[in-house]
This record gives structure tokens, C-alpha cells and sequence, in this order.
């Protein structure tokens, strides 16, 4: 059982007082006492924003620049450039340096695999890429599982400039063709464009 807290007498008072009857106060040296700092205050709302960007890299939906175009033929242009470039990709202008075959895999090996694709094609300075994805022959109810999730993560990529559906010779509607931007901004490489 805990000991009741005991409440100071005039008893207890007047023995204090007599302890430090002969205290003297330091003298004052001139010295200011600050008020302690703050704490800084934290950027929650930037730290919300942040949580929601990430969390849009990561969703399966295009942003809301990738403008697919409608039916069943892909095709992306970063809001920007010029429509000769889609035009140039989908007549072949480019050679394709690298290609990367995604069909068969899970969506999470698919997009783990398509994220390191491009970043070493970035790091090889390569410009021209193709990812088959497949035509979904073998999937439940006969469709491209990976068609549509594929156009929403090359989209969302900073470095992607434009995708389209392959040349039947090359894949057709089982892949697509992606245009890079070139090594240095995306102005050079837009100005690179348009002086071919």
C-alpha cells in the first residue's frame, strides 16, 4: 500500500526558512536565458502527398496523360510531343535495340521484370525496345491479361516518350514497341526527332 503524500505544515515552512537564511543570490553575470526551441513542425501534408504519389506509380491504371487510344491497338504519347514521333514508331523509324518477353509471368514478376528492363536499357543508352506481352490465348476467357496492365506501367514511366503496337511481322497485338527518351533531356530529344 502506497504511503499518503504528506501536505507541507508552517512547521515544515519555517524550518525551510531557516536552512537558507543564509543564501546569497549569485550575482547576475548578464547572461539571457532563450526560451527553448521549438520543434520543427512536420510537413504532413507534403507526406500525404508523397504516400499518394507512390501509391499512383504503383496502381495498374494509366495516369491521366497516357491517352490510349480506343479499340484494341495500343498506342501512348507523352503529353508534349509531337505526333510525327508515334507516326515514326509505328512505321518501323527506329531499329529495336532490346527486347523483353513477358508473357506467361504473374503480374507482379511481370512488372518487376518490365521495371528493370527498362532501367538497363536507360543505363545502356538504348532507344528502341520491344515487350511482348502476349495475346492471352491460354488465359481465362481468351484475353490479354498483361496487354492492358503493360500499356498503364510503360505510361507511367518518366523515360517512356511513346508506345505502340507492334508491325504484325513483330509481334502484332502481342506486343508493343517503346521509344525512350534519348540520353539528355527530353527537349534534345524532341528537337532529335523532329530534325529527322
Amino acid at each position: 500500500m502506497a504511503k499518503p503524500i504528506k501536505q507541507p505544515t508552517d512547521d515544515d515552512a519555517d524550518a525551510f526558512r531557516e536552512a537558507v537564511k543564509d543564501v546569497q543570490p549569485l550575482p547576475d553575470k548578464g547572461r539571457v536565458v532563450h526560451p527553448p526551441a521549438r520543434p520543427t513542425p512536420l510537413p504532413r501534408q507534403r507526406e500525404q502527398d508523397d504516400r499518394q504519389v507512390l501509391a499512383d506509380s504503383l496502381s495498374e491504371q494509366p495516369p491521366l496523360e497516357a491517352e490510349l487510344e480506343s479499340g484494341e491497338a495500343l498506342a501512348f504519347l507523352r503529353q508534349g510531343m509531337s505526333p510525327q514521333v508515334l507516326r515514326k514508331l509505328r512505321s518501323g523509324f527506329w531499329a529495336v535495340q532490346d527486347e523483353l518477353d513477358l508473357h506467361g509471368l504473374r503480374t507482379e514478376e511481370a512488372r518487376e521484370l518490365l521495371g528493370q528492363f527498362l532501367a538497363g536499357a536507360v543505363r545502356r543508352g538504348h532507344r528502341c525496345l520491344r515487350v511482348i506481352h502476349g495475346k492471352g490465348w491460354r488465359s481465362r476467357n481468351s484475353e490479354p491479361v498483361l496487354k492492358r496492365k503493360v500499356a498503364g506501367w510503360l505510361a507511367q514511366r518518366g523515360e517512356v516518350l511513346a508506345y505502340c503496337e507492334a508491325r504484325p511481322a513483330e509481334g502484332g497485338s502481342g506486343a508493343v514497341t517503346v521509344l525512350l527518351e534519348a540520353r539528355g533531356s527530353r527537349r534534345e530529344a524532341r528537337e532529335d526527332d523532329d530534325a529527322v
